[in-house]
């Protein structure tokens, strides 16, 4: 019985590929089915009957989430969140007992009763899902339903915070595979690279392929139990000097670049792939393990840096009208955001000037709404700064593409991972919210 569950889970899992894609069915769920549920999360949260039947109840009730509509999967997911969370008088008395403890021998068996009183029947549930095959892809892809639903739906925070502590625990870097993916990988994986590139939108197999060549790396973080998903890659260039546009590293035309006279990396895209997993940070670990990789290959490599876009730039600019007057821009943003003036060169030079002295100051100036007040505005910017880097350059027209047009203007950035300043600039920018910047990026933040 166990093993027809689990065929079937995986065959649906295989099918469901996308977060709420399920293989379709119950448009409403009335009190009867709530019940039904109700009954086998009960018994799957207390394992009655043993291993076996605990690991057939989970497959099972997997199956019937996979199979429900949106409506129907957003219901079973608030049923867990609101009916399965520890007891309130158990945790009252155990901190009564723990409070009284306190000093005592008995304190320590009492804080252990503290701490299974806290242990909710969520966990145990979501411990049973982990268990069946397929069961951490499973649940990678419930997250991601849950993080659609939860911003109408506040009261599934408590499974959202349960099951991203349960996520970060089973996807510690520690148990993560930097695995580098070649020409010579297998046709399933490349589509798997096809589908997640979020940054640049892979085109063609032939600009797959490019990216793949002698003068190019992509390396990916994979977890055991999920040996064909990609958690997070990113793609490198080989070259001899700081790249400035995502076109001419994208050119399918261009020559090969002898590797062996590189001395730069460029980090060009570093893509996310499981929406479920927002919140586990593993990407600052993925640089640091692809920069050993390459300086053990490549000894001549001195300079790793990124070709970066800037994705909250025009939103800000857009909020900011004032920001543009002041380093001389007559456009306003839309306009900017059109293009049109690319086409004239003169007027391009005036204007791709103003957007690096606009760009150095929302990079250096701008702040994020939320947390301390020190964080920078731009998220791509958070990261790399967090991770050490500092900005060194700002290239107008590094993007000219729509997307970029639309998201920066055309404008990107280097970061600059200079090895021997990393942990320096990492507890500046964590203790005192400092910026590291080049003196090129310092005088366009401060011209008027």
């Amino acid at each position: 019985m166990v093993d027809g569950l689990v065929q079937r889970l995986r065959s649906i899992v295989m099918r469901s590929g996308t977060p709420g894609g399920g293989a379709g069915g119950t448009a409403s769920v009335g009190p009867k089915q709530l019940d039904e549920w109700r009954r086998q999360l009960a018994e799957c949260a207390e394992a009655r009957g043993g291993e076996v039947s605990a690991r057939t109840r989970a497959a099972a009730l997997a199956q019937t989430c996979l199979e429900l509509d949106d409506s129907g999967r957003h219901a079973f997911l608030r049923l867990i969140s609101l009916e399965f969370g520890p007891a309130p008088e158990r945790v009252a008395k155990a901190h009564e007992a723990y409070q009284q403890a306190v000093g005592t021998g008995g304190q320590w068996d009492a804080e252990a009763e503290l701490r299974a009183a806290l242990r909710s029947a969520r966990l145990r549930i979501l411990t049973q899902f982990n268990a069946i095959p397929q069961g951490v892809k499973f649940l990678v892809d419930l997250r991601a339903d849950l993080l659609r639903y939860l911003d109408e739906d506040p009261e599934l925070a408590p499974l959202d915070r349960e099951l991203e502590s349960r996520l970060a625990a089973w996807f510690d870097v520690g148990f993560l595979e930097l695995q580098r993916i070649t020409w010579n990988s297998s046709a399933a994986l490349l589509e798997k690279l096809i589908q997640y590139e979020a940054v640049h939108e892979i085109r063609s197999w032939t600009d797959l392929k490019d990216r793949l060549d002698s003068d190019r790396r992509l390396y990916a973080f994979f977890h055991p139990r999920m040996p064909m998903e990609p958690l997070i890659f990113v793609e490198v260039a080989l070259t001899d000097r700081l790249a400035d546009s995502v076109q001419a590293l994208l050119d399918e035309h261009a020559p090969v670049f002898d590797s062996r006279r590189a001395d730069t990396a460029i980090f060009y895209s570093i893509s996310n792939t499981q929406a479920g997993l927002r919140g586990v940070s593993f990407g600052s670990f993925l640089l640091k393990r692809v920069i050993d990789d390459l300086q053990r290959d490549f000894p001549k490599l001195r300079h790793f840096a990124t070709l970066s876009p800037l994705p909250g730039f025009a939103s800000w600019a857009r909020k900011n009208p004032q920001a543009l007057i002041d380093v001389g821009l007559e456009l306003d943003a839309g306009q900017l955001a059109a293009g049109d003036w690319t086409q004239n060169a003169a007027a391009a030079r005036e204007i791709s000037d103003a957007l690096a002295r606009l760009a150095a100051r929302y990079l250096t100036l701008a702040k994020a709404s939320r947390g301390d007040g020190r964080q920078p505005f731009d998220a791509v910017a958070r990261f790399h700064l967090g991770n050490g880097a500092r900005i060194e350059r700002i290239n107008p027209l590094g993007d000219a593409s729509p997307k970029g047009m639309q998201q920066s203007f055309g404008v990107m950035v280097n970061y600059l991972y200079d090895v021997d300043d990393l942990e320096n600039n990492v507890e500046s920018f964590a203790r005192e919210g400092t910026i590291a910047t080049s003196a090129a990026v310092r005088r366009q933040a401060r011209q008027n």
